[in-house]
């Protein structure tokens, strides 16, 4: 997936409301952007970090700048949540994703479970498969960790998969680490151990939990290899 082109660079002010961070740029205009993360974003959002944005030319846009990409132990972050669905798509309608292969149909935003949408539901002429996609930012030592902060939303979405197994189809869920210094992934019991315990629940009752890294630089983001999912605490 290629990035907007061309990306501004700036300098991390601070981030607030979830949804909004100021920045200055090179340039040494400061500017409010749009922060595509709904997340904590522990360890992604120090002030001073240096930032790319994308810009919209959409003049009806109040924040047209965008936040892409951070810099954090010396490696690119893909902060934008919109992103890793996509990457998804991208890496197993190409066969990157030995897992997921076999499934000619791919489509988004599917209604599903109790008012929920999957993220990418697969099918061929057998078997649907329902794979819902998390993004995974935090680093500990060489741990990638999800969630960042509590999640109810991603607690039900566990639970609707397993509903889905047990209704005879296949259930992923596939955390996309959009960083490239990590080991592994497992679930981040110190901050939502619920998560991690319905995570274990939903391993042990079908679901398959897959990971893979991304490939992160001011160019272009893509899935690059699999990562194992470590759940023994």
């Amino acid at each position: 997936m290629k990035l907007p082109n061309p990306l501004y660079r700036g300098k991390l002010v601070r981030r607030y409301k979830r949804f909004l961070a100021d920045i200055i740029l090179d340039n040494g205009k400061e500017i409010t952007a749009h922060c595509p993360n709904s997340g904590s974003m522990r360890g992604c959002a120090e002030p001073g970090s240096i930032v790319l944005l994308s810009r919209s030319e959409n003049p009806k846009r109040r924040f047209p700048f965008t936040w892409e990409l951070v810099l954090a132990r010396d490696a690119w972050v893909g902060i934008n949540t919109g992103h890793p669905n996509r990457l998804v798509h991208e890496a197993v309608s190409l066969g990157k994703v030995p897992e997921l292969a076999g499934f000619p149909t791919i489509r988004p935003e599917v209604p599903y479970g109790t008012g929920s949408r999957i993220d990418l539901l697969l099918s061929n002429a057998s078997e649907l498969c329902y794979v819902e996609v998390k993004n995974v930012t935090l680093l500990e030592g060489d741990a990638a960790l999800f969630p960042d902060s509590v999640t109810t939303r991603g607690q039900k979405h566990l639970l609707e998969l397993i509903q889905v197994v047990q209704n005879g189809g296949r259930g992923v869920i596939f955390f996309v680490v959009q960083r490239g210094d990590a080991s592994f992934v497992a679930p981040a019991d110190g901050i939502d151990p619920e998560y991690g315990r319905l995570l274990r629940l939903a391993v042990g009752n079908g679901v398959e939990a897959l990971a893979y890294q991304a490939h992160v630089d001011p160019v272009e983001i893509y899935l690059a290899r699999s990562l194992p999912v470590i759940l023994q605490k």
